[in-house]
């Protein structure tokens, strides 16, 4: 709040300077600086009391403990044993403890003995303890989180912006 040579200045130099400027301790109150970035955010956690309908998409982490119908995009996602989700989750790294209804992608998959899931997997690595129930398919691709829903969605786009773009040039003829 206040510098210690400032109160250690005899004389009118002090006086001077305190009449010139504001109070500080009433401007470092009002005054925000942020500190450098950190390194890593703190995984967002979604309680077993919360039910989501909807999509999550972030580029951090997420600990799910409560209910999501939706598909959920993220870096490091956490299942917990009492989560339950139905649609499709992608995400570097995947630790599934509760219930996934619908397709994983992810580089990194590990289903815990607790887990329980129903649907396709496509990894790069997979791991899958003793206990763990598993409904689907595994497949591995060296880019798991490049394949899914977006390829199509691309492919089904460019027909429609075809026809479009041809009935001006079309009628202008």
């Amino acid at each position: 709040m206040f510098s210690k040579s400032k109160i250690n200045e005899p004389g009118p130099k002090a006086e001077a300077d305190k009449s010139r400027t504001p109070e500080p301790a009433a401007r470092s109150s009002m005054d925000f600086t942020p500190s450098a970035p950190k390194t890593k955010a703190a995984a967002s956690v979604l309680s077993s009391d919360l039910t989501i309908t909807g999509n999550l998409r972030t580029t951090g982490d997420i600990q799910v403990e409560g209910t999501i119908e939706g598909d959920i995009r993220a870096h490091l996602l956490t299942v917990g044993e009492t989560a339950t989700i139905r649609g499709e989750i992608v995400a570097d790294d995947i630790v599934v403890n509760g219930r996934v209804i619908g397709r994983v992608r992810g580089l990194k998959v590990r289903l815990t003995s607790t887990a329980r899931v129903e649907g396709d997997i496509i990894h790069k690595t997979i791991a899958i303890e003793s206990g763990a129930h598993f409904e689907g398919s595994v497949q591995r691709q060296d880019d798991p989180l490049a394949t899914g829903r977006t390829a199509p969605a691309a492919s089904a786009a460019a027909p429609m912006q075809q026809p479009t773009a041809a009935k001006p040039s079309s009628s202008q003829d």
